[in-house]
């Protein structure tokens, strides 16, 4: 009996939302973000005499987990990065709460970034039609800070079910384990699923290694990929799922809102 459609994965960033508009300097949106961070160690009585070197430290960190991380594909985590750097600056960081530092970080939408137009109502339509909905994230904040960001965008709402950032499932994508985590979040087998997301090796190599159909969502950001990645399908425009998904699974709307 031919599968039938249950879930449908969608990658976060140049996925659903748009960061297209966004020019700013990572060091300058982190020093931002820093500063929360630097107020909340000065209350806990561990001030810092030189915030230039904990800013330069977090630099070093960030880029050193994420070059580990590209080899290993184990997921860096903010907290970890800030604790390491704060320990580099001679802070003891046995009494910190990470909790309580990831929200001295205060991570929120970023200028310049917006939902696609088209996203809420591709995922109504989807969910309309008993199609579950997830999103999985290569991204370095635990998926609670990305929930404050998903939600200043509004579409929060939409993603009752499952959430999951790398930094959680402690793996990157195109690691086959987090695509595993969201299949069992959702309840789901890999057959039943589609998974869509702009990055050729992370989301389309990935899902399709752990045996999803892969739909590359492609934006003028999307990176170039070897014609060893063929993903199953191309689409501009979330739009275009739909009917895609009515060429792959016959009849999913009626069979999947019964």
């Amino acid at each position: 009996m031919p599968a039938q459609l249950k879930a449908v994965l969608f990658d976060l960033d140049d996925t659903l939302l748009d960061w297209s508009a966004f020019h700013q300097d990572w060091e300058s949106v982190h020093r931002r973000h820093l500063a929360g961070v630097l107020g909340y160690l000065e209350k806990s009585g561990h001030p810092l005499a030189n915030i230039d070197l904990f800013e330069e430290a977090f630099r070093e960190r960030t880029s050193t987990a994420w070059n580990s991380a590209r080899a290993s594909l184990r997921a860096p985590h903010l907290g970890s990065v800030i604790f390491e750097a704060a320990a580099d600056c001679g802070i003891s960081t046995d009494h910190l709460d990470m909790q309580a530092v990831l929200r001295a970080y205060e991570w929120g939408a970023v200028e310049g970034t917006v939902i696609f137009p088209e996203t809420r109502e591709t995922i109504t339509a989807l969910k309309a039609n008993g199609v579950r909905v997830g999103i999985v994230t290569n991204a370095y904040q635990p998926m609670w800070l990305r929930d404050v960001e998903i939600d200043a965008h509004g579409i929060l709402d939409l993603f009752p079910e499952c959430r999951l950032s790398a930094a959680d499932v402690g793996y990157l994508k195109p690691h086959p384990a987090i695509f595993q985590a969201a299949l069992d979040c959702m309840g789901t087998r890999p057959e039943e699923t589609v998974f869509v997301g702009d990055d050729p090796e992370a989301d389309i190599a990935g899902a399709q290694g752990a045996g999803l159909l892969g739909v590359l969502r492609s934006t003028a950001r999307t990176r170039p990929y070897v014609n060893t990645i063929v993903p199953n399908a191309i689409i501009h425009n979330l739009r275009e799922l739909l009917p895609l998904l009515d060429g792959w699974y016959p009849g999913w709307r009626a069979a999947a809102a019964d």
